[in-house]
């Protein structure tokens, strides 16, 4: 992938530099730390730097390989996302073949698409015929206990675990002119607002629960 652009290095640096500075005050505050609940605020801060670090690494892993390391790499992270997700809800034997062609045969040919660049069958193959075809199989299963909200939570799995993540691998065909960002940009200027998000929120929660009562 190609990283030449001005703007994604200074992306990489802001983020990297970011993750340096959280990991050093992480390690200060751990040092320092005297009370219990001062040192499980820590503890919980530096195990997200180091998920933090993980992510990062593997992202630019999977754009210095190219195009079809990160479809790849992403593949990988959408089954993972929907392996977890379908474990964490309710599901019966007749939905074992629905659930064996989400991750099998829509999940694989989804990012197929990706890699292929064929962005019509991308924008609606899960949408319309996924969305058709899973609530089909558990019909021909026999069993309608449930029906719909069995559908729908296979349905909408795919739809935020594999849809929606495999949107970021399709940034990388966009062909804009001029991009001064570079393709690999879009994906980094993503992850690093998303991220970002998720610091902000966690900086922000933490600062309000020790906020001193009398202030309230």
């Amino acid at each position: 992938m190609d990283f030449s652009s001005e703007i994604t290095w200074h992306v990489l640096l802001v983020v990297f530099g970011a993750l340096l500075i959280g990991s050093a005050i992480g390690f200060i505050l751990a040092k320092t730390a005297k009370t219990d609940s001062a040192k499980a605020t820590v503890a919980n801060l530096n195990a997200r730097m180091k998920s933090w670090w993980i992510m990062v690494i593997v992202l630019f892993s999977a754009l210095a390989m190219g195009r079809l390391g990160t479809t790849i790499i992403f593949a990988l992270i959408s089954f993972l996302a929907l392996r977890e997700f379908l474990t964490a809800t309710p599901t019966r034997r007749a939905d074992h073949g629905s659930l064996f062609f989400s991750f099998f045969i829509v999940l694989p040919y989804q990012f197929y698409l990706v890699h292929i660049g064929w962005y019509g069958m991308f924008t609606i193959m899960i949408p319309v015929y996924a969305f058709v075809l899973v609530p089909a199989l558990m019909a021909i299963a026999g069993d309608v206990t449930d029906f719909l909200e069995r559908a729908a939570r296979t349905q909408w799995g795919l739809m935020v675990c594999v849809y929606f993540i495999s949107h970021i691998p399709m940034l990388l065909m966009l062909d804009v002119q001029p991009l001064r960002m570079g393709k690999a940009g879009l994906v980094l200027f993503l992850i690093a607002v998303t991220q970002g998000s998720d610091v902000l929120q966690y900086v922000w929660a933490s600062s309000s629960a020790n906020i001193p009562s009398c202030l309230s």
